[in-house]
């Protein structure tokens, strides 16, 4: 598959949220379907946006969530909240078609850069991020907040 034949696009409805839980669900096991559609239905409000691959039979294959942000480190930049393609149709192309997607859309959108946070234990997910070219260049750090 290549960026020209895959068939991309927004996921801004509940129903095409709903049709991409199952591969969503490989990457947020913590959340269940409707906790899923209710958080994705609120950060729409905050700009956040989400994207679908579907390959040819219409199935979805690829999800990411993304939002454009501006900050003194780094400009305006187009961050990847989540980027996952379904277990069962890896290395089919579909990952590197949507990251590649989202590469343009950032450019079209004014952005200096795409950038993303990996989970340490997702090591084939880092091998994937570092053959599209996307660089290892800082640490992120968490303080968990009782409340």
């Amino acid at each position: 598959m290549n960026g020209a034949t895959a068939d991309i696009r927004p996921a801004d409805d509940e129903a095409t949220l709903r049709a991409a839980w199952p591969v969503v669900a490989q990457l947020r096991p913590h959340l269940d379907e409707d906790a899923f559609v209710a958080a994705a239905l609120r950060q729409r409000a905050e700009g956040w946006q989400a994207t679908v691959l579907h390959d040819a039979d219409g199935v979805v294959r690829a999800f990411a969530g993304w939002r454009v942000q501006e900050m003194l480190a780094h400009g305006r930049l187009l961050y990847v909240d989540d980027l996952v393609t379904d277990t069962h149709a890896r290395s089919a192309g579909h990952g590197k078609a949507l990251l590649d997607w989202l590469k343009e859309r950032a450019a079209g959108l004014g952005c200096t850069s795409l950038q993303l946070d990996s989970g340490t234990q997702r090591i084939d997910a880092h091998a994937f991020y570092l053959r599209e070219r996307l660089r290892i260049v800082a640490f992120h750090f968490k303080a968990a907040l009782d409340g």
